[in-house]
């Protein structure tokens, strides 16, 4: 699970999952938005104008960009060959979870 940990008062708190630039762009490139998720196991929520689509990421496990910077690009590569390898029944049907995860999380 991929937690942003943020220093208050001397303790340290677990934020929610934060989507940077990358994630933000690859979202754009299809026509779509993205925040935060609220469901408590996902990571975002995927949005076509004010309507929500999908809630994509399971927070248990990184993405491409969680591996790049914790792990640097190589363990990231391999990962994303994994991932892609686990889920490639589905990752080309247009529209599914499994497609907006792989094009947003794991480009």
């Amino acid at each position: 699970m991929e937690w942003e940990l943020e220093k208050y008062k001397g303790i340290y708190i677990r934020m929610l999952f934060k989507p940077n630039q990358v994630h933000f762009k690859n979202a754009e490139k299809l026509g779509l938005n993205i925040k935060p998720s609220r469901n408590k196991n996902k990571k975002l929520d995927v949005f076509k104008g004010d309507q929500k689509i999908a809630s994509i990421g399971d927070k248990r496990y990184n993405d491409y960009q969680s591996y790049i910077k914790t792990e640097g690009l190589e363990y990231a590569n391999e990962r994303k060959r994994l991932y892609k390898i686990r889920h490639n029944k589905d990752k080309d049907k247009i529209g599914t979870n499994s497609y907006l995860a792989d094009k947003i999380l794991w480009t």
